[in-house]
């Protein structure tokens, strides 16, 4: 079996979680080194720190995909007598590709906030703060009846026909194609200057307005004809909202320090912050990893009676407390819990590519706090 690709996998990841869903400012894709090369070793990482890299280097791994931006400003001096300098030397000097995924991560279905809500056992989620919603736009295609499956295939491949949780979605109708190929066309089927009938098919599938480009490249490269027939419609109705955090039920009302025990365990931490009484019932719960200060708002006007981010100001702690919201901070560093759940991702690709590529989890714990 041969390796993986660095660039193969991830266009596979992006696929998951595109680069279009990140919110507008964000340092995200690739970052250091290149991804044109074969990667023996994937490593899962939140942040990319010194030791962070000195364990990839010890494991040797060629790409790590992280959540965090190692590069988040920009760079006036590199000083490699500072850690931060060190590590990216480092990189650099063993050949190691550091990809991030940060907000793109944090949005998409099946990303860091969904992964929160159901280690959470929050039913009926849904996006908390909307950041935008894809056009939808449908393909119908004229292909010969013999080659309908593969460019069926291809476009369902490409990220045509995803409908919930469903892929490779389209609808097939028969008909009759006719052409005359001209004098200069180099025909897959008929003779220049006459008349040719085939059985062909319809093919209909929707697909968001972003993948166009590779909807279509899948397509023409899919198809037989020099000249490939098509339609292209723009969709009145939109695919689905995308945003940051998620809000869902709990099974049963529970007190508030019943559910911060909840959190406590769901996260793997030791301690957290809450705003709140003790014996306050709580039973629709927003959450969004990272700082979610500013969302507060958003959690309140959904009607949360409770919200778990991270990185809660003081101030921010009393302009709920005063509105009636309650509010857990499990800190910043839960958002660890995308490194098992990207991992799996990873590996289902290589596993369905029949890829010689291994992908391990970053064991090194990168929470600068600690409690005494």
């Amino acid at each position: 079996m041969k390796h993986a690709n660095g660039q193969t996998v991830i266009q596979a990841f992006e696929k998951f979680s595109p680069k279009s869903y990140a919110v507008e400012g964000d340092k995200i894709g690739l970052q250091i080194g290149t991804l044109n090369k074969p990667v023996k070793k994937i490593m899962i990482a939140l942040d990319v720190l010194e030791p962070v890299v000195d364990e990839a280097i010890n494991n040797n791994v060629d790409l790590i995909i992280s959540h965090h931006p190692l590069i988040f400003k920009p760079i006036k001096v590199l000083r490699t007598d500072t850690s931060y300098g060190r590590a990216i030397e480092k990189l650099i000097k063993h050949d190691i590709t550091v990809y991030t995924a940060h907000t793109n991560l944090d949005v998409t279905t099946g990303g860091v906030n969904d992964m929160m809500a159901e280690a959470l056992e929050l039913t009926d989620t849904r996006v908390l703060a909307e950041t935008g919603a894809e056009l939808l736009k449908k393909l119908v295609v004229f292909v010969p009846e013999e080659q309908a499956a593969q460019v069926r295939e291809a476009i369902g491949q490409a990220g045509a026909g995803d409908i919930g949780d469903y892929s490779h979605c389209s609808f097939t109708s028969s008909g009759m194609g006719a052409f005359k190929p001209g004098d200069n066309a180099d025909p897959y089927i008929g003779k220049q200057g006459e008349m040719e009938y085939v059985d062909e098919v319809k093919i209909e599938s929707v697909f968001p307005a972003s993948i166009q480009k590779k909807v279509l490249r899948a397509m023409e490269k899919a198809h037989p004809y020099e000249e490939v027939a098509y339609d292209l419609y723009d969709m009145a109705s939109r695919a689905a909202s995308y945003g940051l955090g998620r809000i869902g039920d709990l099974n049963e009302s529970v007190t508030l320090d019943e559910f911060a025990e909840k959190v406590k365990n769901a996260f793997d931490v030791k301690t957290v912050r809450v705003v709140g009484e003790a014996t306050k019932k709580v039973k629709k719960v927003a959450v969004l990893g990272g700082d979610g200060n500013k969302y507060m708002s958003a959690a309140l006007h959904q009607g949360a009676d409770v919200f778990v981010t991270g990185d809660i100001y003081y101030h921010v702690a009393h302009d709920a407390m005063m509105e009636g919201l309650a509010m857990i901070d499990p800190g910043h560093n839960v958002e660890k819990i995308m490194k098992e759940g990207v991992c799996k991702k990873i590996q289902s690709f290589i596993k369905e590519k029949k890829y010689n590529t291994d992908v391990i989890i970053s064991k090194l714990n990168t929470d600068p706090f600690r409690f005494i």
